[in-house]
């Protein structure tokens, strides 16, 4: 009877309620993620020596390619299963509310470290911080810039990833409906709108005095997104686990090295040359071909490289490290924002230090220590423990 008792009282769980247990995170996602923040905090840390040794000085793409293509896999778990779930009404409202969340983590980044550019004043060579980020205008004209800043019109370079990415998120809705049409119909549109960026057909104003568009072209990396987006969606055939297959890709990898790697391209006048000649399929803002190619060579081989599922990043050898790696990615937009804030805190304090060995590997490492800092914080806060 009490058997009895208990299984009539407890509701059978019904397909609903099984779509919305949480399934395990994928290790590679937020692993790969967690590396990405650490590049790119090395990458955004103005004249750092580390830097010189990040994977973007040995290939075509780089950390953003990280970053744009995991987001995208990471959205397919959230976004596309809430779509599946609840239709398009309530995903278009969830991208909202994530829009609105970037949009403000984007103005508050901005005025921060404009502030924080203010009142560090001139480098040593007497040089303004403000010039060193083009916002002198900011603090001559300040109206019509504030309202530049507040309609995205106003987008200096260092502050570009974040709008690129609200583009891209509202492109999802209409993503997963013309998936739903016909599964191809969502790859004929992402290369539609990726090859408008490759011709320069659609521009995002970034400065109101002059014609410069957006560094990030939202509809050339929409591609990287979206394909990482149905690739975990299964709506792309994701690449079979071939040593051919990884032998091209692998190939790819080491034939980019003499194009991209500074110390090639200062010793050779040809490859010097050759890659001026390449850049338009190597162009960053448009999301060039060759970008793509060698960055889908690089995930090939690292996401194979760890074992199915990413059995060899929760090894018990190297887990205490990857677990600190997978927090970091876990929580991808406070650390992003906050490394990008700390990047220009280590650049002042190694300008006035000086940028020996010493002082290069203690900010760096600092900062690494504080955006895993910011990851355990925030991931704390959201646990909310008062509630308990």
């Amino acid at each position: 009877m009490p058997m009895l008792t208990k299984t009539l009282s407890e509701p059978a769980a019904t397909p609903d309620l099984q779509q919305r247990v949480k399934r395990p995170r994928d290790p590679r996602l937020d692993v790969f993620r967690g590396i990405g923040m650490l590049i790119i905090l090395l990458a955004h840390v103005p004249n750092d020596h580390w830097a010189l040794w990040i994977p973007a000085r040995f290939g075509f793409s780089d950390a953003t390619e990280m970053f744009v293509f995991l987001s995208g896999m990471a959205s397919a778990i959230a976004f596309g299963r809430l779509f599946d779930r609840e239709g398009v009404v309530m995903l278009s409202a969830r991208v909202v509310q994530r829009i609105w969340q970037i949009y403000w983590s984007h103005i508050c980044v901005f005025i921060i470290i404009a502030t924080l550019m203010a009142v560090a004043g001139n480098k040593p060579d007497g040089t303004s911080y403000i010039q060193s980020l083009n916002l002198v205008r900011l603090f001559t004209e300040p109206a019509p810039l504030l309202v530049g800043l507040m309609t995205l019109t106003y987008v200096p370079n260092y502050f570009d990833i974040l709008p690129m990415y609200m583009v891209i998120l509202a492109l999802m809705p209409f993503m997963l409906l013309a998936e739903r049409l016909n599964r191809y119909l969502p790859i004929l549109l992402m290369t539609v709108l990726w090859l408008s960026a490759q011709f320069s057909l659609v521009h995002f104003p970034a400065e109101p005095w002059s014609d410069r568009s957006w560094f990030f072209d939202p509809f050339g990396w929409q591609f990287l997104f979206f394909l990482g987006f149905f690739l975990m969606r299964g709506t792309i055939a994701s690449p079979p686990d071939n040593r051919w297959v990884m032998g091209l890709a692998i190939a790819i990898v080491v034939a980019t090295v003499p194009f991209a790697w500074y110390m090639v391209l200062d010793a050779s006048p040809f490859f010097r040359d050759a890659a001026q000649s390449i850049r338009p399929l190597t162009n960053k803002t448009t999301f060039g071909l060759l970008r793509l190619i060698h960055f889908v060579a690089l995930a090939y081989i690292a996401f194979h490289a760890v074992g199915v599922g990413g059995q060899r990043l929760i090894h018990p050898r190297i887990y205490p490290a990857t677990r600190v790696l997978m927090k970091v990615g876990q929580q991808s937009l406070a650390v992003f924002t906050t490394g990008m804030v700390v990047a220009q805190i280590i650049g002042i304090w190694l300008d006035h230090v000086g940028r020996t060995p010493f002082w290069t590997a203690l900010a760096n490492l600092t900062g690494f220590a504080v955006l895993i800092a910011t990851a355990y914080l925030v991931a704390w806060f959201k646990a909310a423990p008062w509630k308990a």
